[in-house]
């Protein structure tokens, strides 16, 4: 099972996705709608091809286990979740639309292509070959003796379709991407062409330093009507969110510094006041009963344990203890109990897998079996080492069979099965012998050793400092008088209240409903906040009070505004537009005060706003001017009359006036070819994320899952 077992080792390899081509898992077309509203097995459609609930738990489960294997919080992916497949559905339907269809063969003749299989060599033989009948008949075995695991590969199946559909349709539209003739000579002569003008330039931000605009929210509504594409909005919320942690008191400091105290050269109270962490015999067990965690057996480097006590431990002497010292939260006494080198060990193994073991997929040998050929090959590697390498074909580890079984240059740190490591610990250079692990019988063969660094064990005693009872008490107080002062009133006092009081304040002004974490919280209240947001029932002013679950800590929210699908509310994206909704109306100011003002030169212009008079080079191609990038002043200078004044231009960073003084021609070099296959090159790579856009904007994207999470609850099971 060398190849599949390539795929087991490796479970990122399942995560990756070609340009937008996103995971999708198994489509159920065929659920019947039920009698009561929408089919809550179906959350919605593209084009009218249906997203099923099955779908989505599989994709949910795919990223909530990359994101595991990632080290990032596995909450908050459920709108993720959905965009991955609304865009594997467009690229499906467009695949399809293109005349092709994922059939057996078409699969198995693309196979060879995908990331997962292209650049590893051990899908393909020594001539370079793509293994296909190997694969097959691996996959074949696996049907007939794991049913789990063959399942698994479907998945796997499904997603690599998907990626292969992808690569099918951009290699399609990427190659009827092309520059004509007439074009790329319009262009050449474009980045050729210069222009030499004199201007004058009323900057936005200086002008508004002199002059305050206020942008209303007829102001916003009006550019967003103008621009209705950049503002099409899905359902989101705009709330309020007041965030009262309990933190530990001063008093709550100084008791669990009492505490440990106690415990660390008093006595406690399970052995009379006999006992303590300075004269205990069993450092570990007494960690064990009177620590917030647990003991550590690990011999680790100094920049491992504690920072306080980082620069003491290597001086030392066996029994010595620290503290009580403060790490962050916590109050610690520490005890070095022991320390030792800690030796690299460079060596290679055989795995003789199971029936049933973790390495054990497609192998029939029962237990018994495999230890007898483990002990056999094992008897016979550590009479003869040389004879190690004609064993590896047995192995059931391919990857360091490949490297003739060597593991590499270990510590007792590497993260390999504690029996592993002890045996490497345990036995000297040139040492065989066989190990037991979950995997299997390991035949382990020391190749080489060498002293390290220091490894220093040391026993923590850990209490947290806690708030208490009447520290979350008075958290409670604070936070049920907060919501009686701002039931009823409006967001304006809820925030000013807040601010006054120096409360944690947040507004996220467009929480979707399935965002999972809420900008500026972050709580795992968050997703109960969204779903409270979300309910038909609630209206704008509403409020609510929150506990987060264990810490003491109280949330409430105050929903401040509703925006259902459609353009969005101008409120809601005022922090994203009001500077360009400022500058348009600053502009108008200014051509209207140029206007009024008749002039007919540059000099009175800039002595009208007080500014200079400045002299630029500009092309279209590269429509730079003054470091700003402004390309509807570069088209002016072509487009006015030599030696004529121009009508006032709204750039992006200021109103431009200009002169024209001349053009020239500034022949680079290259020919038309090279400039054309160059510009083709570009439009091609920009074009993939472009066109995916459009595609998603244009297409007929149905969600039913607020309806449906509002009917039945925040189901996804």
């Amino acid at each position: 099972m060398a190849i599949l077992g390539q795929i087991r080792s490796k479970p990122w390899l399942l995560m990756g996705v070609i340009a937008l081509a996103l995971l999708a898992f198994l489509v159920n077309p065929d659920s019947i709608d039920k009698v009561f509203g929408k089919n809550p097995d179906v959350l919605g459609k593209v084009n009218g091809e249906k997203v099923t609930r099955e779908e989505f738990n599989d994709q949910l489960f795919v990223l909530q286990q990359q994101a595991e294997q990632q080290g990032r919080p596995k909450n908050g992916l459920e709108e993720q979740a959905w965009q991955l497949l609304v865009q594997s559905k467009l690229i499906k339907q467009q695949f399809e639309k293109l005349g092709f269809e994922m059939t057996d063969d078409y699969f198995w003749s693309q196979i060879q292509y995908d990331q997962m299989f292209a650049q590893n060599q051990q899908f393909f033989d020594e001539k370079g070959n793509f293994k296909t009948q190997e694969l097959k008949k691996e996959i074949e075995t696996l049907k007939n003796t794991n049913p789990q695991g063959y399942t698994q590969w479907l998945k796997t199946k499904k997603t690599i379709e998907y990626r292969l559909m992808a690569r099918q349709v951009f290699t399609n539209i990427s190659a009827g991407i092309t520059t004509g003739k007439k074009e790329a000579e319009e262009m050449m002569k474009e980045r050729d062409q210069l222009a030499d003008i004199d201007f004058v330039k009323v900057d936005y931000a200086a002008y508004l330093q002199k002059t305050k605009i206020n942008v209303s929210t007829e102001d916003l509504a009006n550019y967003i009507k103008q621009h209705p594409v950049m503002f099409k909005a899905e359902p989101s919320r705009n709330i309020g969110i007041v965030y009262f942690p309990s933190k530990p008191s001063a008093t709550d400091d100084a008791a669990a510094m009492k505490e440990i105290t106690k415990l660390y050269s008093g006595g406690t109270d399970a052995s009379g006041g006999a006992e303590n962490f300075q004269n205990t015999k069993n450092d570990s067990m007494f960690v064990m009963a009177n620590s917030d965690m647990p003991f550590n057996p690990q011999y680790v480097k100094p920049t491992q344990l504690p920072s306080t006590i980082q620069g003491q431990i290597t001086t030392a002497a066996i029994g010595q203890t620290f503290g009580p010292y403060k790490e962050q939260n916590f109050y610690v006494v520490s005890k070095l109990v022991g320390k030792k080198t800690s030796d690299s060990t460079l060596s290679r193994h055989i795995l003789i897998a199971f029936k049933g073991s973790p390495a054990g997929e497609g192998v029939s040998r029962s237990k018994e079996q495999a230890k007898k050929l483990a002990d056999s090959i094992g008897a016979i590697v550590k009479a003869t080492p040389a004879k190690f390498t004609e064993f590896l074909k047995l192995s059931n580890d391919p990857n360091s069979a490949a490297q003739g079984g060597s593991l590499g240059w270990t510590t007792p740190e590497t993260p390999f099965v504690p029996e592993f490591l002890t045996y490497l610990a345990n036995n000297p250079k040139g040492a065989t012998g066989v190990v037991e692990t979950q995997f299997g019988y390991h035949i382990i063969n020391i190749e080489d050793k060498k002293s390290g660094s220091m490894g220093y064990k040391v026993a923590n005693l850990i209490k947290e400092i806690k708030p208490s009872d009447a520290t979350e008490a008075d958290t409670d107080k604070k936070a049920r008088k907060f919501i009686q002062q701002v039931q009823g009133k409006s967001f304006n006092d809820f925030v000013n209240i807040a601010k006054k009081d120096n409360y944690q304040f947040s507004n996220p002004k467009n929480a979707k409903r399935f965002d999972g974490q809420l900008q500026g919280l972050g709580t795992d209240k968050d997703g109960e906040i969204l779903a409270w947001a979300f309910d038909k029932k609630r209206s704008k002013g509403d409020t609510e009070f929150f506990t987060v679950d264990g810490t003491g800590d109280k949330i409430i929210v105050y929903l401040n505004g509703k925006q259902e699908a459609g353009l969005a509310d101008p409120e809601s994206v005022r922090d994203q537009i009001e500077v360009l909704v400022k500058n348009k109306l600053a502009a108008k100011q200014i051509s209207d005060k140029i206007a009024g003002a008749k002039a007919s030169n540059l000099d009175q212009i800039a002595k009208l706003f007080a500014t200079t008079k400045q002299t630029a080079q500009v092309n279209l191609l590269n429509p730079s001017v003054a470091g700003a990038m402004e390309p509807k002043v570069a088209g002016a200078a072509f487009g006015v009359a030599k030696g004529k004044l121009s009508n006032p231009v709204e750039g992006g960073t200021g109103v431009y006036v200009l002169i024209k003084k001349s053009e020239t021609v500034n022949k680079q070099p290259g020919d038309l070819k090279q400039f054309t296959e160059s510009i083709t090159q570009r439009n091609a790579g920009m074009f993939g994320q472009a066109w995916m856009k459009s595609l998603q904007d244009n297409a007929d994207i149905q969600d039913y899952r607020i309806e449906i999470w509002n009917k039945l609850g925040n189901q996804q099971q």
